[in-house]
């Protein structure tokens, strides 16, 4: 009880010095300024100027913004992705965004395991919070892994929202490592093949699509015949 009490007090005493340093520090607000401007474009070659002006730190600050975009959800990542792709190359981009998503899920899950869920409806979003209480209710411990196999459902709520279970965090990170890995490495094809044009960013996205639904739907079959067996 008495190391929770002094967890929290630690990521509270972090987050107050954050906004200090934000309001009160001019470089560190006009950083983070364009860094919020950069990501709400929707435009990834913004993104990629932006962590490619950092020279030899370039994958440093790579990983630490996909960290950021994690903890401030739902700022899109798959624009660092592609970055990440167009800069360094589709496989090493892919394992640098593979892991520096590893690492932001891991925060936003010891985020909400400790402060709770009033922080985590703050940094995330309570209906989205919500969405996912369903999926755990119905699927358990297997959420994680589904969840992060479907494109459409936020991974950020998504290590939110595990915060707030039993689940084990070794269980949520191999399930995560596991998930998002086929998403990484198609948005990382994607990403390095940019300039051949939109219609293959389009053909990707929908085979990635069609990966994920096929891949809920062998997985929903199973789990219905094994409930099946049961009864």
């Amino acid at each position: 009880m008495k190391r929770a009490w002094v967890e929290k007090v630690i990521l509270l005493a972090i987050a107050l010095v954050m906004v200090a340093v934000y309001f009160f520090v001019p470089g560190i607000h006009r950083t983070l300024s364009t860094i919020f401007r950069m990501f709400a474009s929707g435009d990834f070659t913004m993104v990629k100027d932006f962590v490619a002006s950092y020279g030899t730190y370039a994958a440093l600050i790579s990983f630490l913004l996909m960290i950021f975009q994690s903890v401030a959800a739902p700022l899109p990542a798959f624009l660092l992705t592609f970055a990440n792709a167009s800069l360094f190359g589709w496989w090493q981009g892919a394992l640098l965004s593979w892991s520096s998503a590893m690492a932001g899920a891991a925060v936003c899950f010891f985020i909400a395991r400790i402060l709770g869920r009033d922080a985590a409806e703050k940094l995330a979003s309570k209906a989205g919070l919500a969405q996912i209480d369903t999926f755990f209710e119905k699927y358990g411990k297997n959420t994680i892994l589904i969840c992060r196999l479907l494109p459409f459902v936020s991974f950020d709520i998504v290590s939110y929202a595990a915060g707030l279970t039993s689940i084990p965090f070794a269980a949520f990170l191999v399930a995560t490592g596991v998930g998002q890995l086929p998403a990484t490495l198609v948005y990382s094809y994607v990403g390095g093949m940019l300039t051949g044009g939109a219609k293959t960013f389009v053909t990707a996205l929908m085979i990635l699509f069609a990966l994920s639904a096929f891949i809920f739907m062998l997985k929903k079959i199973y789990t219905d015949k094994q409930s099946a067996k049961k009864t």
